[in-house]
């Protein structure tokens, strides 16, 4: 795999919240996939599903199954749940990253398609805010 046109592309989407972290791997339209699995598959606790660990074990068999079926070579958008929730990604997304580049998958680029908000809907929470 050395030349560039005998890569076969696809697209790495990373769902990254501070509850789960989901690594879904699809060709260039988004139509086939791949591969897809979490954070969750990974770790026994469910405290644990968002945890770097967790992410990278996840992106490490997204990886392998998008190798075996020919994706060697990769686009990356990365996002937060966004809208009027939290618009930073958890802390599964580095590690997720880190570990597709270990596993020998060719980057190409890095998008952040966090959704974020015009004026939609209310953010919950009521008129005085979330009372501990």
């Amino acid at each position: 795999m050395s030349r560039k046109q005998d890569y076969k592309y696809g697209i790495a989407h990373i769902f990254s919240s501070y509850n789960d972290t989901i690594i879904h791997i699809t060709d260039i339209s988004g139509a086939e996939t791949f591969s897809r699995k979490s954070g969750g598959m990974f770790v026994k606790a469910d405290r644990n599903e968002s945890s770097p660990y967790a992410a990278m074990k996840a992106a490490n068999a997204a990886s392998d199954e998008a190798q075996s079926k020919g994706i060697y070579a990769l686009y990356v958008r990365y996002r937060a749940p966004g809208g009027h929730k939290n618009r930073t990604p958890g802390p599964g997304t580095q590690a997720a990253l880190r570990a597709l580049k270990r596993s020998k998958m060719r980057i190409l680029r890095l998008e952040d398609v966090t959704p974020l908000p015009h004026n939609g809907c209310r953010r919950k929470g009521g008129r005085r805010g979330r009372r501990m």
